[in-house]
């Protein structure tokens, strides 16, 4: 019994309700772009950013499991392959983003306002929406294979119990992130760094490989939690998962930080005329008051708590931390796009929370969908029965 008959009424609630919530703040995002179409695609962008975080950081972590072979990985490979399958819904939610090209990014206006421009117009060859189209099909594509691969391998070791599947998926899984590593950081710069077409950062893509990173864990975490008094996940993960699982979040906070510092630092110090402006119109006023917000709650306190081993080996504890940390990455995003649009300070126009809750809702429910399809547990690895036994062993 893989658990799933107990499971699938709860799911089915939930995904019922994520897609009724989902297609109702869709219907009504799209009705208040009727007043300002402006403010939908802003909106639009800006959660449609934060949600592809997920399924991002999920395959990212997944091929991380695969290449290190981590026992850690055995109660949330089901979660992040159900993550990894929701790339098809993304690009077709990413559609409605190239009407609005015009309305989100200064090099997709008028050519002759793009021309007078000497930087828009230097860039002009590669930043137009052509190409744009172009190379956003192409990072999908390269996703989309990703998962399609390393979820067919998956699926086939538990079919046929082959134990040269795991070698197979751990040759995978090293090109396969660095090919995820180029698209993400290329379509970080596309999609939310060419808003704002004078500043550069070299680092730009490496802060949102962590943020996707550390907001998928956070989500798996979570979900683990709301399945771990389930069988069969209630018998078969122990204390000391829940611990590396744990480990894995602090890493991952503290890249985070130490990422945003290392951008600020060297922009700072350089005394770099074209990318200073960013950091001021970020760090005072009322964006300054999210920074802090971010510094305290989004480094200060997660680090302090997941140093405490009795928070790491207990579920319930450190899921209140990932609730704390999904927040924070939203808020994360929302400081790192919505700047560019409003300079002037913070205004959460209620277009965004639609945004966030429509797409959202659509992307929890495709989640769940794909969640019961397989067993909630991989079947037939010979990585985790070998792990398994040595655990039980000590």
């Amino acid at each position: 019994m893989n658990g799933q008959d107990t499971v699938r009424p709860e799911l089915d609630r939930l995904q019922n309700i994520a897609l009724s919530v989902g297609a109702a703040g869709i219907v009504l995002c799209v009705l208040s772009g009727l007043h300002s179409w402006d403010q939908f695609f802003r909106s639009y962008l800006f959660a449609f950013v934060y949600w592809i975080s997920i399924p991002l950081g999920c395959v990212a972590i997944l091929m991380m499991h695969h290449l290190t072979g981590g026992w850690w990985g055995y109660p949330i490979r089901r979660l992040l392959e159900a993550g990894s399958r929701t790339f098809a819904l993304m690009a077709l939610l990413f559609v409605p983003l190239f009407f609005g090209l015009s309305r989100l990014y200064p090099w997709a206006g008028p050519l002759e306002n793009v021309m007078k421009d000497s930087v828009l117009a230097y860039k002009r060859p590669y930043m137009n929406p052509g190409f744009f189209t172009v190379r956003t099909v192409i990072y999908f594509a390269i996703w989309l294979l990703i998962a399609f691969l390393l979820n067919r391998w998956s699926r086939e070791q538990d079919r046929t119990a082959n134990p040269k599947l795991a070698s197979k998926l751990e040759a995978m899984a090293g090109p396969g992130l660095i090919l995820w590593g180029i698209a993400v950081t290329y379509s970080s710069v596309d999609w939310v760094m060419s808003i704002e077409s004078h500043w550069f950062s070299t680092i730009y893509g490496m802060i949102f490989m962590v943020i996707q990173a550390l907001t998928a864990m956070s989500f798996v975490i979570f979900a683990l939690r709301m399945l771990s008094d389930r069988e069969p996940l209630k018998d078969c993960v122990t204390p000391a998962q829940y611990n590396d699982l744990g480990n894995l979040m602090l890493t991952f906070v503290m890249l985070w930080t130490y990422l945003q510092f290392s951008q600020f630092l060297i922009i700072w110090q350089g005394n770099l005329k074209d990318e200073i402006p960013w950091y001021m119109t970020r760090a005072f006023g009322g964006w300054g008051g999210i920074a802090i917000v971010l510094l305290v709650l989004h480094f200060a306190v997660p680090f302090f708590l997941l140093l405490q081993r009795p928070v790491k080996r207990r579920l319930r504890t450190l899921s209140i931390v990932c609730g704390l940390l999904i927040f924070l990455s939203v808020v994360d995003v929302y400081w790192l796009i919505i700047p560019g649009f409003e300079p002037g300070g913070p205004y959460f126009h209620p277009t965004d929370f639609l945004a966030l809750i429509g797409i959202g809702g659509l992307w929890i429910g495709a989640f769940l969908a794909q969640l019961k399809r397989w067993p909630l547990l991989p079947l037939h690895d010979p990585r985790f029965e070998g792990a398994l036994e040595h655990e039980h062993g000590d």
